[in-house]
Formats: structure tokens, C-alpha cells, sequence
């Protein structure tokens, strides 16, 4: 009987979990290392496999935008995160957002039922005993890598490793909001939404500039930008960039109505649902670091949080990850197969790789797991079309043109060109989508060709990303 392959997956987050259940589904049997409860992180708070700690939103899901063209690529490739997720979404307006811990739980539970998957609760500090343990390895340990898997890393690649800070904002309890003072409103959209909103004047906005500019930092330094993913920049330090920053980003008002005026706020702070009950709510785009009793004196400026009990306050942590362009090939795999003197081949998938985003480390996992796959059949990778969204972005960050690497999400402007110049945004957008779209099939068809992929799985693919699609142009 010919020997099963068998890889070591280390680290159980989005990315971890979801390339052990995908090549267990292809016969694979994998060992999944989770160091937690056993060694805790500065941010999670559970021991649940593909637990969620910045936000509960898995962004949008527009069919004519690039987290719309993510997620259809996710449906069509059988991707069983975002299966779970939209199975404990919570209302969230435009975007697909998850109740986190029935997500969590779920995705736990699919693990430790799955027969050829092995949850071991362990750190690993080292990969030398792996190598002589299994056939090959996967790192998935996301943004909080611990230092001496970190080290381990260093002393292999013979480069540095990158770090930045990300930040993760405060979730409040519904039931100690003044409702009176808040406006349940998405943008764009008539009647009842989604979001809670509250509604600044000139004055209180002021007043609150003053107050989070004043307030005490966790970390009592200036930050130099280098040390921020911009996309995860702490309120206080955008509002240090300029005193109206915020008001054109998190507190843009655009959209919404405040309906004692019948006109555009001056600012606004909107506040989406943790869970399918309502019982809590995040402040979005508030990622801050400041000390905590700063953060209750603070927020609780904001029109209806007066007497906000706080259910998590924001904290900041360390993302590490990995300088994918030098380090990694388009399939995941460390260039030259390995590194260093590791007998066995190497991936890496999630924000360890620099593809930063939920969903994005959803794909980077399947991504991985379907080139692990083709490895144990002894077959070269399928090449991903750089013009789908997980494409686009693999190709930046491997390529070695790519220069001052940081953390990206699938966006448009790293689209190949159309092949004819379209100014209306609108439009392009959908071009590309389109694009992406025939990409991805052929795409599909390769892997059923590879037998990677089952015709059931892209039959049932092709109608679960049907949602996503783009309409024809």
C-alpha cells in the first residue's frame, strides 16, 4: 500500500484551518499545530481554531469589487471558511460580517471531526523536528508568530524579518448604549440599516480631536509610519496626521443622514453588530492604543456611548511576516522548494506570506493547500491567472520586482491593465471583475484537468460564488 503524505501545518488561524480541512478533502492527512491555550497571544481570547480578533467583517461582497471577486473565487474553489462564515453571518449592510465565536466554534468543531486531521495543542519553536516527522511543512502562524519560531525563521532565510503594529478596536455592550442618540442607518440606503450611528457636531468633533490627541498611549512614542499598516492605523494617530483626517475616513459622514437636521453630520462613528443577538458592537475603524481608562474616558465622548460598558478595549500588537517577494514562489512555496538546510519543502500561507486581509488568508490557505496537493501527486502547481483578485495580489507579492514590501489586500490597482483604457471607474471596476471571472473558470478547469478539483465541487462552486458575480457587460 503506498504511504499517505502527511504534512505538519503550524498555526490554526483562518489560513492554517482552512488548508488542513482542503487537503484532508484530497486525502491528505495533516497534523495542525495550535500553541494555544497553551501559550496565549496578546489578543485572542479563545482556544478556537480561526478565531477572529480585529473585526468580525469579512469586507464587502459588491460583485464589481475586489472583496466581491475574493469571495467569488472562494465559493468557486469550495472554500469551507467562507462556507462557515456566510452559514453565521450577522447583518452588516453591504459586507459579510460573522457572528465570531458560533464561526470559531464551527470551524473547531469541522477539525476535530475531520478523521485524516490531527489537532495538536502545541508550540513549535523549531522546525527541524517536523522535518524529520513529516513529508512537508506549512507555516500559517499569522501576525503574532512567536519570537523564537520568529528567531527560527531569521536564522533560516538569512534575512530579517519584517514586523509592523497592528491595532484592533474597542467592541462595546449594546445594552449600555443610549439608543436615544443613535441613528440605525447604512450608507446610501434608505430606512433601517445596518449600523448604529452616532452623529457628531462641529463642537463635540472638536472636542473630541482635543481629547484623543491628549490621551495617554499604551506605547508613548510617535510612530514612525513605517511601523503602521495603514490600514490598521490607530484613531489617534490619524487624527495626528491632521485634525480632519478622521472625518474623511473612519468619521467620514458621506452617505448618511442625520435625521434631527434632514442633512449630512459633521462626522460620524458607526458601530456594527459582533453578534447575530445584537448584545455587542465594534466601533469601526477605531484600532487604537490607547490605556484603557484613556479609551473609556474617551470614547465616551461619542453621542451615545456616555455610559458605553466596554466588552474588549483595543489593543495593539506585533504582525510579523516574511519578504515574500525574495522569499516565496507564486505557489506558496519558499524558493528553491526550502530554506536553509530543510530536508522537506516549505509553504507558507496567511499573513505570515504578507496577504493581509481575512479572506485573503482564507485563499492563501486554499491556495497552498491545492499546492501541497499537486506536490504529493508528483505534479507541478496549477499557475494562479494574475487577473482574479488572489492572482493580482500573489503576483505582487512575489514578485522580485516588488520593492519596501508590506502587507497588501486584493485591490484593483493591482490588476493587469484592461486591454482598453476605460476612465469611468464604475465601469473598469466591472471590466475587471468580468475578467476575473473567465480567468477563474479556466482556471477551475485546469484543476478538475489536474484532479485537484472535483467536477462536483466546481459544479457546486459555480452556483455558491453565484452571488458574487458580476452581471454581464
Amino acid at each position: 500500500m503506498e504511504k499517505r503524505t502527511h504534512i505538519a501545518i503550524v498555526g490554526a488561524g483562518l489560513a492554517g484551518s482552512e488548508a488542513a480541512l482542503q487537503l484532508a478533502g484530497r486525502g491528505v492527512e495533516v497534523t495542525l499545530f495550535e500553541m494555544r491555550p497553551v501559550r496565549k497571544t496578546p489578543v485572542h481570547k479563545t482556544s478556537f481554531a480561526a478565531e477572529l480578533v480585529c473585526s468580525n467583517s469579512l469586507k464587502g461582497m459588491k460583485r464589481d469589487s475586489a472583496a466581491g471577486m475574493l469571495k467569488a473565487e472562494l465559493a468557486y474553489l469550495d472554500s469551507r471558511l467562507l462556507e462557515t462564515a456566510r452559514r453565521h453571518s450577522v447583518a452588516a449592510g453591504g459586507a459579510l460580517a460573522v457572528d465570531r465565536d458560533h464561526f470559531a466554534a464551527d470551524v473547531t468543531r469541522a477539525l476535530e471531526e475531520e478523521s485524516l486531521v490531527h489537532l495538536v495543542r502545541e508550540e513549535v519553536t523549531a522546525l527541524a523536528p517536523l522535518a524529520e516527522r513529516f513529508d512537508g511543512i506549512v507555516l500559517a502562524t499569522g501576525p503574532l508568530t512567536s519570537d523564537a519560531l520568529a528567531e527560527e525563521l531569521q536564522r533560516l532565510t538569512g534575512t530579517e524579518a519584517l514586523a509592523f503594529f497592528d491595532a484592533a478596536a474597542p467592541i462595546v455592550m449594546a445594552d449600555s448604549l443610549d439608543m436615544g442618540k443613535l441613528v440605525r442607518q447604512s450608507r446610501y440606503e434608505e430606512g433601517a440599516g445596518d449600523y448604529l450611528n452616532a452623529f457628531f457636531s462641529r463642537d463635540q468633533y472638536e472636542h473630541f480631536i482635543d481629547e484623543l490627541l491628549a490621551a495617554q498611549r499604551v506605547v508613548a512614542k510617535d510612530f514612525e509610519s513605517k511601523d503602521l499598516f495603514q490600514a490598521c492605523q490607530p484613531i489617534e494617530e490619524v487624527a495626528r496626521a491632521g485634525r480632519d483626517a478622521p472625518r474623511f475616513g473612519t468619521c467620514k459622514p458621506v452617505g448618511l443622514v442625520d435625521p434631527e437636521t434632514g442633512r449630512r453630520p459633521w462626522a460620524a462613528v458607526q458601530l456594527r453588530a459582533e453578534n447575530a443577538e445584537g448584545t455587542c458592537y465594534n466601533l469601526v475603524g477605531f484600532q487604537t492604543n490607547l490605556t484603557f481608562p484613556e479609551q473609556k474616558r474617551v470614547f465616551s465622548l461619542v453621542p451615545g456611548l456616555e455610559h458605553a460598558d466596554f466588552a474588549r478595549f483595543g489593543v495593539m500588537h506585533r504582525n510579523t511576516f516574511i519578504d515574500a517577494p525574495r522569499l516565496l514562489e507564486g505557489s506558496g512555496r519558499m524558493v528553491g522548494g526550502s530554506v536553509g538546510s530543510m530536508p522537506v519543502p516549505l509553504w507558507v500561507a496567511g499573513q505570515l506570506a504578507g496577504t493581509e486581509g481575512y479572506c485573503e488568508a482564507v485563499r492563501s490557505g486554499l491556495h497552498c493547500a491545492l499546492s501541497v496537493a499537486a506536490w504529493a501527486r508528483g505534479a507541478a502547481p496549477v499557475p494562479l491567472p494574475p487577473t482574479t483578485a488572489f492572482g493580482a495580489l500573489m503576483a505582487y507579492a512575489t514578485s522580485p520586482a516588488t520593492e519596501n514590501y508590506q502587507p497588501m489586500h486584493v485591490n484593483f490597482g493591482l490588476m493587469p491593465p484592461l486591454e482598453n483604457s476605460v476612465k469611468q471607474k464604475r465601469e473598469r471596476y466591472g471590466q475587471f471583475a468580468r475578467r476575473g471571472v473567465a480567468a477563474l473558470r479556466a482556471y477551475g478547469s485546469a484543476l478538475v484537468e489536474a484532479g485537484l478539483l472535483s467536477p462536483r465541487q466546481r459544479e457546486a462552486g459555480a452556483e455558491a460564488a453565484e452571488p458574487f458575480l458580476p452581471e454581464e457587460g
